[in-house]
């Protein structure tokens, strides 16, 4: 009988010990149409319950003319949207002048539409299963709209 445990535990252990493993992967985010290199761009990676919250995922780096690329490790499978922005004068958050309208550049995943309010989940999200690469632009609606035109 405690042989016959013994063989139930070990092909147990054989089982799970052969399940493929989930996989974390890598999401590069190319961030288009930065206007300038002051500040930060920030992106967040949200899950639907906090899109256009707080999400627990974000990263930032310098903010590069034109382009800025962020990257983010061992990102688990499933569906995902982007909020971006370039905080140009660092104070973690996003400027906002008359009736709300934000002073600094403000993107969404896939380009989403902003109109009078932000983008829905649906228009935003996407999936990851594996290594992605995302492009989305920033959109400004004070200032200049996007990096100087090259001579």
């Amino acid at each position: 009988m405690k042989m016959v445990r013994l063989a139930a535990v070990a092909a147990m252990f054989a089982a799970a010990a052969g399940a493929a493993p989930v996989s974390a992967a890598t999401l590069t985010i190319i961030v288009t149409n930065v206007r300038n290199a002051r500040g930060m761009v920030h992106v967040d990676l949200c899950r639907e319950k906090e899109f256009l919250k707080d999400c627990a995922i974000s990263a930032e780096v310098k903010s590069v003319v034109g382009s800025t690329t962020l990257r983010i490790n061992n990102v688990a499978p499933g569906d995902y949207a982007v909020q971006g922005t370039q905080d140009e004068n660092n104070n973690k958050k996003v400027d906002q002048g008359l009736f709300g309208i934000p002073k600094e550049g403000v993107g969404f995943s896939n380009d989403a539409p902003i109109g009078f309010s932000a983008p829905s989940w649906n228009k935003a999200k996407f999936t990851i299963t594996g290594d992605k690469t995302i492009t989305f632009r920033l959109r400004y609606f004070t200032g200049a709209s996007g990096p100087p035109a090259s001579k």
